[in-house]
C-alpha cells in the first residue's frame, strides 16, 4: 500500500506572514515538520503543498519536494487533495500533517500510518490521546474561559469514531473510573485517496456547521473514521499560529529535546 505524507504550507498566513519560513530555535518551522514526517516507516513519500514559489523554493533548500498547488485552495485538506492528484504516481492514501505541527511525535503520525497498513478498507483515520483525571480537569477548566478549545472522541468498540464534540464528551454521571473514558482528538488526518476525493464532493453537514468540526461531515455521511489512540510519552503538544506562539515552542524544544535529531 501506498502511503504518502503530504504538509500543506501556505506564504499567506495572516496572522503569522511566511510562517512556514518562520525560525524556531535556528530551523525553519516547514523544515522541522518535514524532518517529523521523515522520520516515519512505511511511506512511500513525503511532499510539500504549497501555491507560492517562496515556500516551494525554501522547501527545496533543504531537500523536500514541493507541490505547486493552486492558490484557490480554501483549506489545508483542499490541499492535500490538489496535490495528491498532481502526483506522477498516486498514493493509494495520504495523510495531511499541517505545516504547523511542529511538536507532533513522529510515532503519533506513525500510527495513523500503520491504520492504513492493518487494514487496507480504513477509509479515514485521525488520532486521540486519553485523558487522565488531572488532563480531564485542565480540559474542563481550560473550557470555562475558552469553551472552542480542545475537541472530544467517543468510540464504538471497534476503535471507530461515534462523534467529534466541543464538548467534553461522554458526560460522566459516575468518578468510578480508575482512567476516565474521555478522549481528547488531535487534529491530524489520514484518508484513502477515494475517501479524499469524496468529500470534496460534500456539502456542509448540519452537525459541521453547529459544531464547526469538518470531520462530523465524513460521518454524517457514512464515512467511518478509525480513531488511533496515541501516547505522547510525557511530550507537549502544540502548533505555531502567532508570533507569540514562537517563544513557547522554543523553550518547549530546549525542555523537552528534539523530536527529531
Amino acid at each position: 500500500m501506498r502511503i504518502a505524507i503530504v504538509i500543506p504550507a501556505r506564504y499567506g498566513s495572516k496572522r503569522l506572514p511566511g510562517k512556514p519560513m518562520a525560525d524556531i530555535a535556528g530551523v525553519s518551522l516547514l523544515e522541522r515538520v518535514w524532518r517529523i514526517a521523515g522520520a516515519v516507516k512505511g511511506i512511500s513519500g513525503v511532499y510539500v503543498a504549497t501555491d507560492d514559489q517562496r515556500v516551494a523554493d525554501h522547501a527545496a533548500s533543504f531537500g523536500a519536494q514541493a507541490i505547486m498547488t493552486p492558490s484557490d485552495c480554501a483549506t489545508g485538506t483542499d490541499r492535500v487533495r490538489a496535490a495528491l492528484h498532481l502526483m506522477e504516481e498516486k498514493p493509494d492514501a495520504v495523510i495531511n500533517l499541517q505545516g504547523d505541527a511542529v511538536l507532533t511525535p513522529p510515532w503519533v503520525v506513525q500510527a495513523l500510518v500503520d491504520a492504513f497498513l492493518a487494514d487496507s478498507s480504513v477509509s479515514m483515520v485521525t488520532a486521540a490521546v486519553r485523558c487522565s483525571w488531572r488532563q480531564l480537569a485542565e480540559l474542563q477548566e481550560l473550557k470555562t474561559h475558552s469553551p472552542t478549545s480542545g475537541t472530544t472522541v467517543t468510540m464504538n468498540k471497534f476503535g471507530y469514531a461515534l462523534y467529534f464534540s466541543k464538548q467534553v464528551i461522554p458526560y460522566l454521571r459516575t468518578q468510578t473510573f480508575e482512567v476516565p473514558p474521555v478522549h481528547r482528538h488531535i487534529g491530524i488526518y489520514g484518508y484513502s485517496a477515494e475517501t479524499l476525493d469524496r468529500l470534496a464532493t460534500l456539502e456542509q453537514s448540519p452537525l459541521e456547521i453547529a459544531e464547526q468540526l469538518e470531520q462530523l461531515r465524513a460521518l454524517e455521511n457514512g464515512i467511518p473514521i478509525k480513531v488511533a489512540l496515541v501516547d505522547y510519552r510525557g511530550r507537549t503538544h502544540g502548533s505555531v499560529d502567532t508570533p507569540e506562539d514562537i517563544p513557547v515552542v522554543e523553550e518547549i524544544i530546549a525542555r523537552e529535546g528534539e523530536l527529531v535529531p
